[in-house]
């Protein structure tokens, strides 16, 4: 049985659907293998699962009743996907990040409480608490999911053994860079972890067997610090520079940090001519001066309260680059491979031959990089705009990795090593078990993005796995650094279901139908292609219960009285996995999936290919308006009222006031969420009384939508 999850990234510039699947723990369990038993939930995704739409959801911030309409080919997208019997069993998240974080706090809770109604008002999937499941999530836990996805494709957390870095440490760092924002997260070693445990956060999954696993995590952000926000810094920092006595601007400000022939306006838009009255900015494509004008929006030289502080005066334990690696999505990813093709020449972070390649870069005449640009030199994803931006994208990545984290600039043979360090003896002793480079751009890993939104499903996934024991019994979830066994008070639960689909209920046919795909494309024989698309049709033209009846009482009718059952319950064309399609026993058995970089094989096997931006594209999408996807939807009950007033989250005043380490989405404490006291938890559990279930615990074994197959036989013992 297949358990589904639905989340959207409402990011600054846009918002992406992610669309996630695993199997439910009691199935897993079955044919788990031992090692299996003592991993978390193997999460699946497609491409086709995810959907892109711009621009972000902040947009709507002075007229938040638009955002519905805005949101509904995201949620027509998912509800195309997850099989319609199980779109009320199935959660969904909306997480907003730093787009949103910067909208006033009434305008932000405006925004919640539409997308939350409209959700509730215009779909089926479960939605139970508005407050947990949509969030503006501060930083400080987005780049924990972030962290935990990185390590759950690594194979961090599942195969510690193949992953040892030294000092008992088998984890990576995870760094994030969107437009707004920058991230961290890591476990510091052993000694810093004991120095700052109060600095910590305590995070809590579950394996398949039911064990615990703890994990202690050092998190923080950024706001200012995206790419977007630091340009913007930038030019007020040039407009400085060429301020007059008086006052007044310059018209001309020579700009090192665009390609040289390149005028624009202050907002970066080109212009063909400086005739205007406003000031200009003039590219002259000088790299190197680039990098030492962006060097002091680190703010590196801001008070240090808590020491020591990378940053802005933001603490940050010391990081021992010995034992932890970094692993850079997001800008890190797009800066590092959009235009200069790094994963074509070395799957590796090299600073000297990435500096090499950006200053011949915007060393070259505007005119010559367009006509490049036209000529799709850098493929079809790479327009003005990018190559316009990525001079200063550059700079600032190179500023933030090495003069801001610390990263080592030369790799294996950086200073971080202490005296007898053997990089090829390592190399050699780690090779196949994970990378040891200080920092590695990546976008996928195998098949699947690095992104938080994934981690949030690892989290969520887990928390549906029933506990081994009392001792295991603690809640899934993340929180402060508390004693053992001590549940702390900021302590946010993944918030999952704790009632799943039962296992003896049969996959839905298309369920069915995309594993027998899957296995068919796995096989090499052309004969058992067409055998498995055989049954796929079969499935899909017998779907209907009255169809499976009257195919039934057919073979009935063949079968001469008393003669045997060929093949038993498992056997024959209609046994195996083609039982699924027809109401089969749960013994017939479902694909287990192919957890993406298994056994240790990590980052030597990283996808670091041509950029894929597909999903902006929505190339793959055919659902956005049609009608028919839209099944799972609610019967549209009118959107509520909220009472705005009693939303009471606080404001950062600005975008360099260290993050506050609790919040929307990081520290829930008692008393319920403002949105439950807004009154939607009300409706929530209204409408939920309609459909005769509670708080979104509800069991696929009384749903009206599904039959009892003629051919089911006998429930077997779990």
């Amino acid at each position: 049985m297949g358990r589904w999850g639905v989340i959207l990234d409402a990011g600054s510039s846009g918002t992406r659907v992610h669309v996630y699947r695993w199997l439910n723990s009691a199935r897993a369990r079955q044919d788990a293998s031992a090692h299996e038993l003592i991993s978390l939930p193997d999460i699946h995704q497609k491409k086709s699962y995810t959907k892109k739409i711009k621009p972000g959801v902040s947009t709507f911030g002075d007229t938040p009743s638009e955002v519905g309409s805005y949101l509904q080919p995201l949620l027509d997208h998912a509800l195309s996907i997850v099989p319609a019997d199980q779109v009320r069993d199935t959660p969904i998240f909306l997480m907003a990040t730093a787009g949103v974080r910067l909208l006033e706090k009434m305008k932000q809770n405006a925004l919640l409480g539409e997308i939350c109604a409209y959700a509730q008002a215009h779909t089926d999937f479960s939605l139970p608490d508005c407050g947990l499941h949509i969030q503006v999530i501060p930083g400080e836990t987005e780049g924990l999911y972030g962290w935990i996805a990185a390590n759950y494709l690594l194979g961090g957390f599942d195969s510690p053994d193949d992953h040892k870095h030294g000092k008992g440490h088998h984890t990576y760092g995870f760094l994030d860079m969107g437009g707004a924002s920058a991230q961290i997260a890591f476990a510091p070693n052993s000694t810093e972890a004991e120095k700052h445990a109060n600095d910590l956060k305590l995070l809590r999954m579950r394996t398949l067997n039911g064990e615990s696993t703890e994990y202690k995590v050092f998190t923080t952000t950024w706001l200012g610090f995206g790419v977007n926000q630091a340009r913007e810094r930038y030019v007020e920092a040039l407009k400085d520079t060429y301020r007059g006595t008086d006052g007044e601007v310059s018209h001309l400000m020579m700009d090192p940090c665009l390609p040289s022939g390149l005028t624009t306006d202050l907002h970066g838009t080109p212009l063909e001519n400086s005739d205007g009255p406003d000031p200009v900015l003039v590219g002259t494509g000088q790299f190197k001066e680039c990098v030492a004008r962006a060097y002091p929006l680190l703010d590196k030289d801001a008070p240090c309260e808590d020491q020591p502080c990378l940053l802005h005066g933001q603490h940050v334990p010391a990081i021992d680059f010995d034992v932890n690696h970094f692993v850079g999505v997001s800008e890190y990813w797009h800066t590092t491979h959009e235009v200069f093709e790094m994963a074509h020449k070395d799957a590796a972070y090299d600073s000297i031959a990435y500096q090499k390649l950006v200053k011949q870069f915007c060393a070259a005449e505007w005119d010559e990089i367009k006509s490049d640009v036209e000529d799709e030199k850098w493929g079809s994803k790479v327009d003005q705009k990018t190559a316009q931006e990525v001079c200063f994208k550059a700079a600032w990545l190179i500023n933030i990795l090495h003069d801001g984290i610390g990263i080592p600039k030369n790799g294996l043979d950086g200073p971080t090593h202490g005296p007898g360090y053997n990089a090829t003896k390592e190399i050699a002793t780690h090779k196949g078990k994970g990378f040891l480079d200080p920092f590695q751009a990546v976008n996928k890993i195998k098949d699947m993005e690095v992104s938080w939104t994934l981690g949030k499903m690892v989290l969520y996934a887990a928390g549906q796995i029933p506990p081994s024991s009392t001792t295991s019994a603690l809640p899934v979830g993340f929180g402060s650094n508390t004693a053992d066994g001590i549940i702390p008070t900021d302590f946010q639960e993944a918030g999952s279901n704790a009632n799943p689909v039962p296992i003896d209920t049969d996959d839905s046919w298309s369920e069915a139908a995309e594993d027998l795909a899957e296995k068919a494309h796995s096989r090499s024989t052309p004969g058992f292609l067409l055998f498995m698309l055989i049954l796929i049709l079969i499935g899909y033209v017998f779907r209907k219960r009255e169809r499976r009846l009257r195919l039934y009482r057919t073979f009935r009718r063949t079968r001469r009285p008393g003669s045997p059952r060929k093949g038993g319950r498992s056997g024959g064309f209609f046994g195996a996995s083609a039982s699924k399609l027809f109401g089969g026993t749960r013994g017939s058995g479902g694909g287990n999936y192919e957890r993406v970089l298994e056994d240790g094989t990590a980052a030597s096997e990283f996808e670091l290919g041509d950029l894929d931006t597909g999903s902006d594209d929505n190339e793959y999408s055919d659902s956005s308006t049609s009608e028919s996807s839209r099944v799972g939807r609610a019967s549209g009950l009118a959107t509520p009222r909220i009472n705005f007033e009693s939303f009471t989250q606080n404001q950062n005043s600005s975008y360099f006031e260290p993050q506050p380490t609790q919040g929307i989405g990081l520290g829930v404490t008692g008393g319920g969420s403002a949105m439950d006291r807004s009154g939607l938890v009300v409706r929530t559990e209204s409408r939920e009384r309609l459909y005769g279930v509670w708080a979104g615990r509800r069991s696929r074994a009384g749903s009206p939508t599904r039959g009892k197959s003629p051919l089911m036989g006998a429930l077997e013992e779990v």
